[in-house]
Formats: structure tokens, sequence, C-alpha cells
């Protein structure tokens, strides 16, 4: 496996989402290229919280929440 493959495995492999065959060749190379596979898999890791981090909740509309309130007064009707 080349570097820039190991790259491309490792980006899926920081957010879960490499496939279980993936995983053993992965790991090898992991072994393989040693620190520096290791540097970019926490260079990985560093940006995916970052990203999560940044995404703000999506603001509900306005129907949304007259739906949510309704379900609430009927539930409370109910009891």
């Amino acid at each position: 496996m080349s570097f820039d493959e190991f790259q491309n495995r490792a980006r899926l492999f920081v957010i879960g989402a490499l496939e279980p065959e993936e995983s053993d060749d992965f790991e090898q190379a992991r072994r393989e290229f040693g620190q520096r596979a290791e540097d970019f898999i926490s260079e990985c890791y560093s940006l995916s919280e970052a990203f999560a981090l940044s995404l703000k909740p999506a603001k509900s509309s306005d129907q949304t929440k007259a739906r949510l309130m309704e379900m609430v007064r009927a539930r409370k009707r109910a009891l």
C-alpha cells in the first residue's frame, strides 16, 4: 500500500468508516509507515474534532415548534 492510499484509509479509519476487510491491510501499513503514519492519524483526529466542534445545530422551523407544542398540549390533556 502506498502512503497516499494509507492516508485515504486513515481518514476513513478516524471516522469509523473503514471496511472490516480493509482493517488488516491498514494496520499492517500503519506498522510499516511507523511514526509518519501515527502523525497523520493524529492530524486526522484533530481535524475531525475541530470540524465536529465547528458545527452549529440546525435551527428548527416554526412549523416544527408548533407541532411539538401541540403534541405537548395533547399529552397534558390526556393526563
